[in-house]
């Protein structure tokens, strides 16, 4: 498990358990610009619900949630 963001702007949350991924994602927020996109990776199932709420809550674009073979991928803009 790594929490760095790769040239391809991907963070990896897998094996993190709420709250621990958004815990991250508000940093990683911090390093960022408005309009920066970037793609989240976990595998905790309260991730789908606790993404869409942290999205709604802070203005970020929850630009695509996708759920496959165990791995949750959301792709997140962050709000300019």
């Amino acid at each position: 498990m790594t929490t760095e963001v790769s040239e391809e702007r991907k963070i990896d949350l897998t094996g993190l358990k709420c709250p621990m991924p958004i815990v991250q994602l508000n940093k990683l927020m911090k390093e960022l610009v408005g309009g920066d996109q970037f793609t989240a990776v976990a595998d905790d199932p309260a991730f789908c619900l606790d993404v869409e709420a942290w999205c709604n809550k802070t203005g970020h674009e929850l630009v695509r949630l996708d759920n496959s073979e165990n791995q949750l991928v959301a792709v997140i803009k962050k709000k300019d």
